[in-house]
């Protein structure tokens, strides 16, 4: 991992659960297995607790370590560092990713109440006329009652998404091809097309997987779909829409959108999506940030707790469920 991330993820309460547990030392960092001084350390490892940064446990490393047998996964995706190699030396695997997933519902959920007020066209409008008016006339059609919001993927974060809207008078669509038409109703949403969902949606909200089939899969078409004045949200992957088409929607002032994540990540400095008024853009935060980082070191101390006694992990990452997750 990042060598200041471990300072940034571990409070005092887990510092200390973690050095009980376990021969942990906090202070030790690898982020580059072929270092001066890995060696050693992977030679004893029988735990590896990653995060962001980790490089790829390949056929090397492991081979470097002999007593390897667990790696948990202080973040979301291990996608990036659990190769084929760890899946055929039986290691396993868990992550926190339903911890980090937790925040980026809560942001999404936000922004779609939001969106649905109509906030960033009202503060665009309030901005201008500075003087009384007739609010309601000029939005009518605004707020959250009977508002459809369209889930796009029923991921860990898109069925938390789902979970804490259902209390708001909404009417919620999903969209994902491994959920059937029960599943849906059980998640309180209705399963429907994605085409349906583009069209029939005040709000948009993508969570699902970047997979080589996911690609633009809001394209030029699907957001051509979307009625005039809804929002996309997106908190998934940049890849996932096809930026260019959308921001031709964006600036011709037809759709609103609220992103998160952006192709690429760190937009070039003369990206219209800086400055459009109806472009709500953060850098990738919609994750665990600040004190939420804490949450995912407490799930992998309470992890290493069931490790240690020989209980299974109470969020293992299977080999056959990987291809499909993000």
């Amino acid at each position: 991992m990042h060598r200041d991330l471990a300072g940034r993820l571990i409070d005092e309460h887990t510092l200390g659960r973690l050095t009980a547990l376990a021969d942990l030392d906090p202070a030790l960092v690898v982020d580059d297995f072929t270092a001066p001084g890995a060696a050693a350390v992977l030679a004893e490892a029988e735990v590896i607790v990653s995060s962001w940064g980790c490089p790829p446990l390949d056929d090397a490393v492991l081979a470097a370590a002999p007593r390897l047998r667990a790696v948990i996964h202080a973040a979301g995706s291990v996608k990036h560092h659990i190769t084929d190699a760890c899946w055929r030396r039986g290691i396993q695997v868990t992550s926190a990713a339903w911890a980090n997933a937790l925040p980026v519902a809560e942001y999404t959920v936000a922004a779609v109440l939001l969106a649905n007020k109509r906030l960033l066209r009202i503060r665009e409008d309030y901005r201008d006329r500075r003087a009384p008016h007739d609010w309601q006339r000029a939005y009518a059609d605004a707020g959250n009652y009977r508002r459809t919001v369209g889930i796009v993927g029923a991921s860990r974060i898109g069925r938390r998404v789902l979970e804490l809207l259902r209390p708001h008078d909404l009417d919620l669509l999903l969209h994902d091809p491994y959920v059937d038409a029960a599943e849906a109703a059980r998640l309180g949403a209705r399963r429907v097309g994605l085409d349906e969902l583009c069209a029939a949606s005040d709000v948009v909200s993508v969570h699902a997987p970047e997979l080589a089939d996911t690609l633009h899969l809001i394209d030029r078409r699907r957001l051509a779909l979307m009625r005039d004045g809804a929002t996309l949200i997106n908190t998934a992957r940049g890849s996932l829409v096809d930026q260019d088409a959308l921001v031709r929607e964006l600036a011709s002032g037809r759709l609103d959108a609220v992103l998160d994540v952006t192709v690429p990540e760190v937009l070039p400095a003369d990206s219209p999506l800086y400055d459009l008024p109806n472009v709500v853009l953060t850098p990738h935060i919609a994750g665990s940030l600040g004190g939420e980082l804490h949450r995912m070191a407490a799930a992998a101390a309470d992890e290493l707790a069931r490790y240690t006694v020989g209980r299974p992990f109470a969020h293992p990452v299977l080999a056959e469920d990987v291809h499909r997750t993000a």
